[in-house]
């Protein structure tokens, strides 16, 4: 459905908003303040949000840049685009990597203590161990 609208139409459209616009207007007197203001903030919010006829719109504009769009960009903007993306994932697998050995190098602090200690493991299971430890720092 390919139907022109002529510019004169338009004009007649106009000039029936503004004579509705003015008897609409004149009809305030007769109302209180608080509706009389309501009534023209609405009216000046319909005439915001009238559509423009085809001919007033702004056209999109797409600007191209030898082959590609500027948006699609050369192959150098690409590798450009997807470098960081490597080095999030790199310095994010760093971390994963040094936070392991970190919590490995803590346990194996933890478990030469435990054998090279006083007790054997075995007395760390018993259950009157936490009476002996209670016994021994209130004793300090």
């Amino acid at each position: 459905m390919n139907t022109k609208v002529s510019p004169s139409s338009f004009a007649a459209e106009d000039e029936f908003g503004q004579r509705l616009a003015a008897r609409l207007s004149a009809g305030n007197k007769e109302l209180s303040h608080d509706i009389g203001e309501r009534l023209r903030v609405a009216r000046a919010q319909a005439v915001a949000a009238r559509k423009l006829p085809p001919q007033l719109r702004a056209a999109p504009v797409v600007v191209q840049s030898g082959h590609t769009a500027i948006l699609g960009g050369s192959w150098w903007t690409r590798i450009g685009s997807v470098v960081p993306l490597i080095a999030l994932v790199a310095g994010l697998i760093t971390i994963s990597v040094m936070q392991d050995d970190d919590r490995a190098s803590e346990l194996a602090e933890v478990d030469s203590a435990l054998l090279t200690g006083d007790l054997p493991p075995a007395a760390y299971t018993d259950p009157g161990f936490a009476q002996f430890l209670k016994a021994d720092s209130a004793s300090d």
